[in-house]
């Protein structure tokens, strides 16, 4: 039995499809999720004593999350725009990734966050953070930066194929005009001769 090759080819825009929401959502959601998280840990200390202190991804830096915003938004608006439009929503979807990734792995190592956070508490701005460490949350980060990746990526390959939302609208609000009875219009010499033969009066 030989297998028609247009299946697999017409079947790609909707693999691409579900996985481009698919990781997109997922992205988006593990950013969002890693930038409430601890990213660093440690000690501070001032005048003989010592506090622990952590700082959060939001602490470190608000990019990755602005940025998993945004690309929730463009995976969104994806859908509502063709053409051109389509193609730049994808890039910033895409770029969304991108720099999520970045943002993430420049915090992994960061420790101004710490220091911020020791000055705060021991209530002195020459505060020192001893004995810090990271977490994994930066890198879990980073992950989802690169789901939002991915599905740019396959909104920019396959996005031209996907519907439209406007345009579904459009043809089903035009149908719905067409089949609703009683109507005519009056630019159009043959809806008149319609109403005539009906017994209506078109003006």
């Amino acid at each position: 039995m030989k297998r028609d090759p247009t299946t697999g080819s017409s079947s790609a825009p909707r693999r691409a499809l579900a996985g481009a929401l698919l990781s997109g959502a997922a992205g988006a959601t593990v950013v969002l999720i890693a930038a409430g998280q601890t990213w660093g840990e440690g000690e501070a200390s001032a005048a003989g004593a010592e506090l622990p202190v952590t700082a959060s991804g939001s602490a470190v830096s608000g990019l990755p999350s602005a940025l998993a915003l945004v690309g929730l938004a463009a995976l969104v608006a994806v859908f509502a725009v063709r053409r051109t439009g389509r193609t730049v929503v994808s890039s910033v979807l895409a770029l969304s990734g991108a720099g999520s990734i970045g943002a993430a792995l420049l915090g992994a190592g960061d420790t101004e966050a710490l220091e911020r956070n020791a000055a705060e508490v021991m209530g002195l701005s020459e505060a020192a953070v001893s004995s810090v460490s990271h977490t994994g949350w930066p890198w879990v980060s980073a992950v989802g930066g690169l789901l939002l990746l991915c599905a740019g990526l396959l909104a920019l390959s396959y996005g031209r194929q996907w519907p439209a939302m406007s345009g579904r609208y459009e043809r089903a609000g035009r149908r719905a005009e067409r089949r609703r009875p009683g109507t005519t219009d009056a630019d159009r010499p043959e809806d008149i001769w319609r109403a005539l033969d009906r017994g209506e009066d078109p003006t």
